[in-house]
């Protein structure tokens, strides 16, 4: 195995998998589609773009959720991309509920808590528009993020289903290039959008491109001594994201349950 055996390599059927697994989960037990939040990345434009096609453009809601730092130039191509899919859509500016939050709990000022909250706000307008019209709240979260813990909980790791997240950035970067995505959603920076001027990259320490091949690594079992041999980086550069994995563990699993009964609702006991 070499370097570029790390490099991970769309599958040839996950587009097809990927569309045959929207419409079995959208479109049983009484759904009647998806929506989906829409944030100017790649990763909901793309989820956005094959639900149109697996559901039918007039089963799939697009929601712009802007905060008051969002450009307009962003909003206004985010709400032109819905519109050439043909799906419905709706703005639904969170500034005033944010603002009502820290009026609240004006102690609570650290960026990171006010960026969760921001996600979590998020989370309850989609889920209050999917149960008036019977659908699913479709994840936008990719494989690498959720190996990285990178999402919030019961943010926007609060969905019902996640059509992408066994795609790597890398990946969906690939698919939304097969499927010819406008430039300027699969070459803006990726960010979570949770305070200003962030990026994924910056925090994380490192590209997509040089990450995911160390996830892949991770995930063949390699120790990682062979993965640093085998990419090209030190341990300095493959340790925090080693760690970063083995930290967000808790955000991947469900809540622990105080076992106490014969049968324990979760992996003992799933009704």
């Amino acid at each position: 195995m070499s370097a570029g055996d790390l490099v991970p390599r769309l599958p040839p059927h996950a587009e097809e998998t990927i569309l045959a697994f929207l419409r079995s989960h959208a479109l049983d037990h009484g759904h009647d589609g998806g929506v989906v939040g829409l944030s100017g990345g790649i990763d909901s434009a793309l989820v956005a773009h094959l639900a149109a096609q697996a559901l039918g453009p007039d089963r799939v809601l697009g929601v712009l959720l802007p905060d008051p730092e969002c450009p307009a130039s962003l909003r206004r191509e985010t709400e032109a991309f819905a519109d050439a899919l043909g799906i419905e859509r709706r703005t639904l500016p969170i500034g005033p509920i944010e603002e009502e939050f820290r009026r609240l709990l004006p102690e609570v000022a650290d960026r990171v808590t006010r960026g969760n909250t921001k996600a979590r706000i998020r989370m309850i307008v989609l889920y209050a528009l999917a149960r008036e019209r019977h659908r699913v709240v479709l994840g936008t979260g990719n494989k690498s993020e959720l190996l990285l813990g990178y999402f919030t909980k019961y943010g926007d790791g609060g969905v019902d289903v996640q059509p992408i997240a066994d795609l790597y950035k890398t990946e969906v970067r690939a698919l939304a290039a097969r499927r010819a995505l406008p430039a300027a959603i699969r070459d803006r920076p990726p960010s979570a959008g949770l305070w200003e001027g962030q990026t994924d990259e910056e925090e994380l320490g490192l590209p997509y491109d040089a990450i995911d091949p160390i996830l892949r690594g991770l995930e063949r079992g390699l120790a990682p001594e062979e993965i640093a041999r085998r990419t090209g980086l030190g341990a300095a550069a493959i340790e925090p994201i080693l760690a970063r994995v083995v930290a967000s563990r808790h955000k991947r699993r469900p809540a622990p349950i105080a076992a106490v009964s014969e049968r324990t609702v979760g992996a003992a006991w799933d009704v």
